[in-house]
């Protein structure tokens, strides 16, 4: 049985070519000017990777600061202490602790968007792995999530710091902005994230690496994108 799907996202679909290939630009237009929701839509780009998650050497994860932001507000986390403690307050942490912000995860008490740790509490928060790994907010050193430069890892995640991860079936997702933003901030947006996702090919990725991308937005259309538009200057 079809899937019902809302006047409203029907419209935004009226008259659209499905099969048809936009360049990035194009698409942001189309996207923009067909968002009909009551709230502002979030922009997504889903790129399908020549990769098999499986195998180690196939993985494709990382982080991005996008040039304008996400356009939402990011609760952060901070797992610290003492100095640091004070240093992630005064960067903007929405939520600061140790021992007592374990405790609220492992009673299920997970009011944040990302999280962030020093090194010397990874002994600590290791024991959340279970809670925070599924959720994707498990603290890592390789997207910055762990460190001791505990206020320029807040500034940025409140300011657009995108991180990424490739899945099963060797899609990378994300949120890139808003339809409110400007046609060339969001084609900027999405160029940063692409080009952070094709610098982190993997040494296992072998053939097409990049093999078909879609834009959306919330209650919108998803538009196939051309790939060299990507990377267009």
């Amino acid at each position: 049985m079809a899937k019902k799907i809302s006047k409203r996202v029907a419209k935004s679909r009226e008259g659209l070519d499905r099969k048809r290939v936009y360049s990035l630009d194009e698409a942001v237009k189309v996207l923009r000017e067909r968002a009909n929701a009551k709230f502002d839509e979030t922009v997504e780009v889903a790129m399908n990777l020549g990769v098999d998650p499986r195998h180690a050497d196939q993985m494709v994860r990382g982080v991005v600061n996008l040039p304008n932001g996400t356009g939402r507000d990011v609760r952060v986390a901070v797992f610290a202490k003492g100095d640091k403690a004070e240093e992630a307050k005064a960067a903007g942490a929405d939520i600061v602790g140790a021992e007592d912000l374990v405790e609220q995860v492992q009673g299920g008490e997970i009011n944040f968007d990302r999280c962030i740790a020093t090194p010397d509490m990874m002994p600590l928060v290791g024991r959340l792995g279970k809670v925070l790994g599924p959720r994707g907010l498990m603290p890592n050193p390789k997207v910055g999530t762990v460190t001791a430069d505990i206020a320029a890892a807040v500034k940025a995640s409140k300011g657009g710091a995108v991180e990424f991860r490739v899945e099963k079936a060797g899609i990378v997702h994300a949120g890139v902005g808003k339809v409110s933003f400007d046609e060339n901030a969001l084609a900027e947006n999405v160029r940063a994230f692409a080009d952070a996702v094709i610098k982190a090919k993997p040494a296992g990725a072998k053939g097409n690496y990049l093999k078909r991308v879609a834009l959306t937005s919330t209650m919108g259309p998803g538009l196939k994108i051309e790939t060299s538009s990507l990377t267009a200057s």
